[in-house]
């Protein structure tokens, strides 16, 4: 899934989230006298001007200019040690999968090289209890069917479910049954192959202890 391309309060958004300011506190840092050019952006009067941009990057040299004033290309420029750039989503992987087409990250993460992930969600549930903790952050990389390892663990996305399993054969031919570490409070699940939409591998998990 190729993530659309962020409007330009949302690029604008996810900057200043990145920064961990407020709008306001975000003008003034980059020279603005008020926030009021920045409301103008999110109300969809104005874009991004060169001259806005050019303000960004020169407090904030890690960000793409190229992204920032066209949406293409990543949030971060390229440098040696900006690492691998994931966009993260502060949305349940089970319940907000679906909304991600319209939210733009609410952080980047940017991690030594961790294989070649598309993005990172927060992982609720309680059925990978024992290999995915609850409240973890789970990295995923889409795939295609025709490369499902069995016995990984997946994000499956299908008209009637997402749900974040084990992925394996069945004994019916075209279907995949979808296995819980938890199996004592979670059943099976089975799909129909050619009923999933998209299917993300598990490429990584970060569980902060509390």
């Amino acid at each position: 899934m190729k993530p659309e391309k962020l409007s330009n309060w949302q690029r604008l958004e996810a900057v200043i989230r990145w920064a961990n300011m407020t709008v306001n506190y975000f003008a003034l840092h980059i020279g603005l006298p008020r926030g009021e050019n920045l409301y103008q952006i999110k109300k969809g009067n104005n874009g991004i001007s060169r001259n806005l941009a050019d303000k960004i990057v020169t407090k904030f040299p890690q960000i793409s200019l190229p992204w920032l004033l066209t949406g293409e290309g990543r949030m971060f420029a390229d440098t040696d040690d900006s690492g691998l750039q994931v966009p993260f989503h502060n949305l349940d992987v089970e319940t907000r999968f679906n909304d991600l087409a319209t939210l733009a990250p609410d952080h980047v993460f940017i991690l030594p090289p961790l294989g070649d992930c598309d993005l990172a969600m927060v992982y609720n549930g309680r059925a990978m209890e024992g290999s995915i903790p609850s409240g973890s952050i789970v990295f995923l990389k889409k795939v295609l069917p025709e490369v499902v390892i069995p016995g990984m663990e997946y994000v499956v996305v299908s008209q009637k479910i997402v749900t974040l399993r084990t992925l394996r054969t069945s004994e019916q031919p075209d279907e995949w049954r979808l296995v819980a570490t938890n199996r004592d409070q979670f059943d099976d699940l089975y799909v129909n192959a050619s009923d999933v939409e998209e299917l993300y591998r598990v490429c990584g998990v970060l569980h902060i202890k509390q």
